[in-house]
C-alpha cells in the first residue's frame, strides 16, 4: 500500500498532477454537499426517527406520485408526505401518508386531494378532526366518505359531447383572434375597468357594512341560542307537562267524542240565531236611518226647549206666591173633603148608570153640537150693533092655550094656592 508521504511526493514531482488531484477533490465535495442538499429536501425518514402513517381512500388518485415527494398538509403547512399509492378491491385509490408522531389525527378526519400546478403536481389537504372522535392509530385508514378530489380537466371534456367539443374549440380558435390585437387595445379597457371598480366603491362598501351587521346579527342569534340553552331545563318540564295533559285528553277521548257529536245540532241553532240576527238587523237598519237624519233636528230642537225651559221656569216663579196662598185654602177644604166621602159613597150606585147614558147621549152630540152653534145667537145679548136687550118666549106644548092664559095673574096670588 502507497504510503502518503510517497503519494504526496509523487504529486509534486508530477506535472499536472496536483492541479488534477485538487480538481477531483473539488468535484468530490460539490457532489457531496449536492447529495446532502437533495437528500434533505427529499424528506428520507432515517432508521432512527419515530414516523406514523395513515391510509386515505379516495375515488381515484390522478397525478399522485410517491417518488415526487408529495406533501401532505394541514392549514396550508407541510406535515407529512405521501409514500404509496395502490388500488383497492372496490376500485378505489389507497394513498399512503406518513407523517411526524406526535400529530394526531381524529376519526372524524378528512382529507382533500389538490394540485398546485396545472401540471398535477398533486398534495393533500388534511383537516385532522377532533374530539369527541376518538384518536386514529398509527396504520388506520379515513374512508372515501371522508375524502374528496380534484377533478381533472380531461373528466370535464369526456363529459362532453362531440358537437360541444367542437363549439368549445372554435371558441378557443375565436378567442385567440380576438385577443391577438390585445397589447394595443387591452390597456384601456383596464384602465375603464378600473375606472368601473372606482364607481363600485361605494357599494362594496355597503356590502361591507352589510356583512358586519350580518356578523352582529350572527352573534346575536349565538347569544339567543345559548340562552335558550340554558332554559333547557323548562323546556323539558314543559314538554312533561304537555304530555300528561295529551294522556289526560286521551282518557276523556270517549267523552270528547260525545261533546263533538252534539256540535251539529249546536251548529244548525247558532245558524238559526244568525239568521234572526240579520233578519234583526235589516229592521234596525230604518231606525238607525231615521236616528240619523233626526240627529240633525235635535240640536235646533234643544235650543228651542231652552226658551221653554225658560218660561217654565219663569211661570214657576210666578205660580209660587199663588201656591203659598192657596194653602189656606187647601186647609179649609180638607173638612169638606172629608164631609163628601160619605156622599160618594151615595152617588156610586147613579155612576153605575152613567156608561149606558153616555152610550145614548154620544149619537146626539153632533146634532147638540150644530144647535148650540146655531142658537148661540138667539139668546146672546150682543150682535153687531152693540148690547140688545132680549127677551124668551116659553111655549107649553102640553097646554091647549100655550101657557098663555095665565098671562098677567099677579105671581103673588098663585104662590097662594094651596
Amino acid at each position: 500500500m502507497v504510503s502518503l508521504s510517497t503519494l504526496a511526493d509523487r504529486i509534486r514531482n508530477t506535472p499536472g498532477l496536483k492541479r488534477d488531484s485538487i480538481a477531483v477533490a473539488l468535484a468530490l465535495v460539490a457532489g457531496l454537499a449536492a447529495t446532502v442538499y437533495v437528500l434533505s429536501n427529499q424528506h428520507i425518514t432515517l432508521p432512527w426517527q419515530d414516523r406514523q402513517s395513515v391510509a386515505i381512500e379516495f375515488t381515484a388518485a390522478p397525478g399522485v406520485r410517491p417518488e415526487a415527494v408529495q406533501e401532505v398538509r394541514i392549514a396550508g403547512v407541510p406535515v407529512g408526505r405521501i409514500t404509496a399509492a395502490d388500488p383497492t378491491e372496490s376500485g378505489t385509490a389507497e394513498v399512503t401518508v406518513e407523517f411526524e408522531k406526535e400529530q394526531r389525527i381524529y376519526g372524524n378526519a378528512t382529507a382533500i386531494l389538490r394540485t398546485k400546478a396545472p401540471l398535477n403536481v398533486m398534495y393533500i389537504e388534511l383537516d385532522p378532526g377532533g374530539p369527541p372522535a376518538s384518536l386514529l392509530e398509527d396504520g388506520g385508514t379515513l374512508p372515501v366518505a371522508q375524502t374528496k378530489r380534484a377533478v381533472q380537466p380531461y373528466e370535464v371534456l369526456d363529459k362532453l359531447d362531440a358537437r360541444t367539443r367542437a363549439a368549445l374549440t372554435t371558441m378557443i380558435d375565436q378567442t385567440q383572434i380576438g385577443l391577438k390585437d390585445a397589447p394595443t387595445t387591452l390597456p384601456a379597457g383596464l384602465d375603464a375597468t378600473t375606472a368601473t371598480m372606482k364607481q363600485w366603491e361605494p357599494v362594496i362598501n355597503a356590502l361591507n357594512e352589510r356583512r358586519a351587521n350580518l356578523s352582529q346579527l350572527v352573534t346575536s342569534l349565538t347569544t339567543i341560542s345559548e340562552s335558550v340553552g340554558h332554559d333547557r331545563q323548562r323546556l323539558t318540564e314543559l314538554t312533561t307537562s304537555m304530555d300528561k295533559t295529551l294522556s289526560a285528553v286521551a282518557k276523556r277521548d270517549k267523552q270528547l267524542s260525545a261533546s263533538l257529536d252534539t256540535l251539529p245540532g249546536f251548529t244548525e241553532q247558532l245558524s238559526g240565531s244568525m239568521g234572526e240576527v240579520n233578519d234583526l238587523t235589516g229592521q234596525l237598519d230604518p231606525t238607525l236611518k231615521d236616528l240619523d237624519k233626526a240627529s240633525d233636528t235635535l240640536p235646533e230642537a234643544v235650543e228651542n226647549l231652552d226658551g221653554t225651559v225658560g218660561s217654565v221656569h219663569h211661570f214657576i216663579n210666578g205660580a209660587a206666591p199663588v201656591v203659598d196662598r192657596a194653602g189656606p185654602v187647601v186647609d179649609d177644604l180638607r173638612p169638606f173633603v172629608a164631609d163628601a166621602n160619605p156622599a160618594l159613597a151615595d152617588l156610586k150606585p147613579v155612576v153605575g148608570y152613567l156608561p149606558q147614558a153616555t152610550k145614548e147621549l154620544v149619537p146626539w152630540m153632533d146634532d147638540l153640537a150644530a144647535f148650540t152653534y146655531q142658537t148661540s145667537s138667539s139668546f146672546s145679548l150682543y150682535d153687531a150693533n152693540g148690547g140688545m136687550g132680549r127677551a124668551n118666549l116659553h111655549v107649553d106644548l102640553t097646554n091647549p092655550t100655550g101657557g098663555l092664559a095665565d098671562e098677567g095673574v099677579d105671581q103673588g096670588k098663585k104662590g097662594d094656592t094651596p
